[in-house]
């Protein structure tokens, strides 16, 4: 994999300085998402099932977590999951918040599981199973399948009555943070969402767009509703079903995040922390979230995207924005206040964001070379894409088992299938037989012509040698 130059590289740390700036625009970056699904959840569920508090200290532990299993090698940070809202909601519609939390650790406990036979099985069929053909469509749909989120936030949605100062203050962050990125110089290039984000939130604030009523009401420091398994509660297997089978799913979402980030930084992350190193890191996390009575946790493309359009891949950052965030989870004031960007901000800056994904994916298309040429690659990208991104949804119900799989976990299952299961097309076996014939052909000319060269080299030094010779002759004799 080509090395990609980075302002600051994996091992490398900024001033401390830059480096706390650098690490609050990674907490702005995550921030949106990750409080949005206990938001969710809870209104799914009809009843406070998890609150931001908690899921903000669980995203940072869990990314504390996963650092120290992958030794530091991947600059990851990690959110609540979006994969698991409706099941979240269903399994404490049916056994309560004993049944919610229980399903989660469950669920990192199956990443354990599943890392462990990696280790020791190898990675090997997970290369053949999730070819560039999958991988790549699966990380534009994760961009992709984000558009509708930022578009909605803006208020651009389809049947919604348009807010003029909705409009300007996601067009005010668009651009100043797309000007940032391409003109700004030094310190400033790395930071352009942070900058987009404050010059949005000023904006708003001039334009009355601000109630700052709650973080007058909030206190300084509050204790999260920590939720601990037989101190609040019993183990109930109740909804195990309900849940569990989600994290087969997302482990797609797992790798292709990963490889989507291995591409940006020029490291192929898969291979070295390993994917069995990532996989434990994000099933402990999600354990311990499971295990506070937060939600399951996932690998963050936004944080990715920040990474990439930055150049800042510094996990010294990525930690500091992890503690940064565990300490957010006990000040009131500051997540009240958090609390109080327009979602407006955000869209503005996730048109970006999310785009960035998006083209990632193609990316690992191009660069792979896929060839599309070939209809069995046709038949795999287009059926992914229009499954991601079409919302497409299976849901099993049977008694107490309630499945939906949906978006890019069906888009990802589907890809990997006909994958496997449809032949290559014999000209693409030719095809690949010539290929191979050509590349021998010319490492024989280029193996010839350095022979031929070495060769040369070696007789121009003999004739050099015995013309040197011959003139010396004419002195031996003129000596005696």
């Amino acid at each position: 994999m080509e090395k990609q130059k980075m302002a600051y590289d994996v091992e490398e740390m900024p001033p401390l300085k830059e480096a706390i700036i650098l690490a609050f625009q990674h907490l702005f970056a995550m921030f949106g998402a990750t409080i949005l699904v206990p938001i969710l959840v809870n209104s799914a569920a009809g009843e406070e099932v998890l609150t931001i508090p908690v899921a903000l200290v669980a995203s940072g532990i869990g990314t504390l977590i996963y650092i120290l299993c992958t030794k530091g090698k991947s600059p990851v940070y990690l959110g609540s999951s979006f994969a698991f809202i409706t099941p979240i909601a269903a399994a404490y519609t049916k056994a309560g918040i004993s049944g919610a939390m229980t399903g989660v650790m469950a669920v990192g406990l199956i990443y354990c599981i599943i890392a462990l036979i990696i280790k020791f099985a190898g990675k090997d069929w997970l290369e053949k199973l999730l070819p560039p053909v999958v991988i790549g469509p699966m990380i534009m749909i994760i961009g992709l399948g984000l558009a509708p989120s930022a578009i909605s936030q803006i208020g651009l949605s389809s049947g919604t009555e348009l807010d003029v100062n909705a409009l300007i203050v996601a067009i005010v962050s668009f651009l100043v943070t797309a000007i940032v990125m391409t003109k700004a110089k030094g310190f400033f290039k790395i930071i352009p969402f942070l900058i987009g984000i404050i010059s949005g939130y000023v904006v708003a604030c001039c334009l009355g767009m601000i109630d700052f009523k709650e973080v007058g009401e909030a206190s300084f420091f509050q204790l999260p509703k920590f939720v601990i398994p037989f101190k609040d509660y019993s183990l109930n297997f109740t909804a195990l079903i309900t849940i569990a089978p989600i994290a087969l799913v997302t482990l797609c979402e797992h790798i292709g995040d990963h490889t989507s980030l291995g591409n940006i930084i020029g490291r192929d992350l898969i291979k070295d922390p390993g994917l069995d190193k990532t996989l434990l890191g994000d099933g402990i996390a999600t354990f311990v979230a499971g295990a506070i009575g937060g939600p399951a946790n996932t690998t963050y493309g936004e944080n990715t995207s920040v990474v990439g359009m930055t150049k800042v891949a510094s996990v010294k950052v990525i930690g500091l924005a992890a503690i940064i965030a565990i300490i957010v989870g006990f000040l009131g004031k500051f997540t009240a206040l958090v609390s109080t960007i327009p979602n407006a901000v955000l869209g503005g800056v996730s048109l970006l964001l999310y785009g960035f994904i998006a083209v990632n994916g193609l990316k690992v298309l191009i660069k792979n070379q896929v060839n599309f040429e070939e209809n069995k690659n046709v038949i795999v990208a287009s059926s992914m894409l229009v499954l991601g991104l079409g919302g497409a949804a299976i849901s099993i119900i049977s008694g107490d088992l309630s499945l939906t799989i949906s978006g890019m976990s069906l888009a990802s299952i589907v890809g990997i299938l006909l994958n496997i299961c449809l032949p290559a097309e014999k000209k693409q076996v030719a095809k690949l037989i010539e290929e191979d014939t050509r590349i021998v052909k010319t490492d024989m000319k280029k193996l010839k012509s350095d022979i031929k060269e070495e060769l040369t080299i070696e007789l121009k030094d003999d004739i050099l040698k015995a013309i040197r010779e011959e003139m010396d002759k004419p002195k031996k004799k003129n000596k005696k």
